[in-house]
């Protein structure tokens, strides 16, 4: 994937069509969530399903990896803004959002984006282009408790962050506890964690 989000510069008088870009990126999440591979998925499948000609998928996008890589930013969808009124309250705000995606679809696609951005470096780095807005938003909310006091001073911070997250992630995408709550799950996250990092 490429981090370039449009292709080559359109012709004159061939406005852009937000419902064709809607159409382009629901038929590669649809082909993802039918069980298509990322390496089986094709510009003439996609352009296919979406009900468009190659060409207004190229005038769009680069290529494949670029298109893709714009579906994923939908299927994740934007990083949430806490209200700021406690670390408790904005964390679980952060973990809701990874707990309950709001497209059903994203459970059967993001285990099959993992291997692809294991195998791949470049896929890997925009991986975590796309993640790392959410990951420095959580960042911001931990620094603020440090200020506020609600937290330890000498806590590690992006230790804190992956100890928030992996739970709800490992939850999210394999069940790991078919047994426990998701609506509940962040709240209990948080929790857990704050009673090793909050100040005494």
């Amino acid at each position: 994937m490429t981090s370039t989000v449009a292709g080559p510069p359109r012709s004159p008088g061939r406005p852009r069509s937000a419902r064709a870009d809607e159409a382009i990126i629901d038929a590669v999440l649809d082909l993802l969530a039918e069980g298509n591979t990322v390496e089986a998925l094709s510009i003439e499948a996609i352009a296919a399903r979406a009900g468009v000609g190659k060409a207004t998928i190229y005038r769009r996008w680069a290529g494949k990896e670029s298109l893709l890589a714009d579906a994923i930013r939908t299927l994740k969808g934007p990083t949430p803004e806490p209200a700021g009124k406690s670390v408790r309250e904005d964390l679980i705000t952060l973990l809701s959002v990874v707990a309950r995606n709001g497209d059903e679809r994203a459970l059967k696609i993001m285990p099959c984006i993992m291997p692809e951005v294991s195998r791949s470096p470049e896929q890997y780095r925009i991986w975590q282009e796309i993640i790392a807005p959410r990951r420095q938003r959580m960042r911001e909310v931990l620094g603020r408790g440090i200020q506020t006091g609600e937290l330890r001073a000498d806590i590690d911070v992006e230790l804190t962050i992956l100890l928030l997250t992996a739970p709800v992630v490992m939850q999210r995408t394999l069940r790991w506890q078919p047994g426990l709550e998701d609506s509940a799950l962040p709240g209990r996250v948080v929790d857990a964690v704050l009673a090793g990092i909050a100040a005494r």
